[in-house]
């Protein structure tokens, strides 16, 4: 198993989905744990609708972009951007991804290389849960996806220390809404099944 003072992320999707918001609570959880961190900064069109991608690392390592066949997760706001940054994953990582459209992963081309790769995908539909229970607030969908990641054991988001985290970041008008959200992804992991991830990170 891979330990958590030694991690690589990439966390992909478009402008307006919390991203940056989503590097902060790992790097608090990490530094709660005395662990050194290192992210770069987001890159792409940050504005809404444009790619966005972030690189964050925790252990000691020096450069903060994750190279090509080295990220040990991939979290996924989006499916299209998760798709097209799957070269960032090791063989054996993690892809955490949330789903518009599953019909896309029966794709024979798509299916063959994440099992060639031996990568766990951990899928659910993050859309369909905030409409359902927050209105259709998609801008709740970082912690939503945060939530779910800590349900399936996701090295380096541990439940309590992901909850201080969010204690300490979020506006304090929100933040029961996004506690209330986290504790929507944590009761999705268990419908989303993956203790593999848990064995794969």
């Amino acid at each position: 198993m891979r330990r958590d003072k030694d991690m690589q992320y990439v966390i992909v999707g478009i402008g307006g989905q919390g991203i940056l918001f989503t590097s902060r609570v790992l790097g608090r959880v990490a530094i709660g744990k005395g662990l050194p961190v290192i992210g770069s900064e987001v890159h792409g069109m940050a504005q809404r609708g444009g790619s966005v991608i972030s690189h964050f690392k925790i252990g000691g390592y020096r450069s903060s972009l994750v190279r090509t066949g080295q990220a040990d997760v991939l979290m996924a706001f989006d499916q299209s951007e998760g798709i097209r940054n799957l070269p960032y994953l090791r063989e054996g990582g993690t892809f955490v991804v949330n789903v518009h459209d599953d019909a896309v992963f029966q794709n024979e081309r798509l299916a063959a290389y994440l099992s060639s790769r031996g990568i766990d995908v951990c899928r659910f539909a993050g859309y369909d849960i905030l409409n359902a229970h927050m209105k259709g607030n998609y801008l709740f969908l970082n912690v939503l996806i945060l939530g779910a990641a800590s349900g399936m054991g996701i090295v380096g988001l541990e439940r309590d220390l992901v909850e201080k985290a969010l204690e300490e970041l979020a506006p304090p008008k929100h933040l029961e809404a996004n506690l209330r959200v986290f504790e929507l992804g944590l009761s999705a992991a268990p419908e989303i099944g993956r203790a593999s991830c848990r064995e794969r990170v």
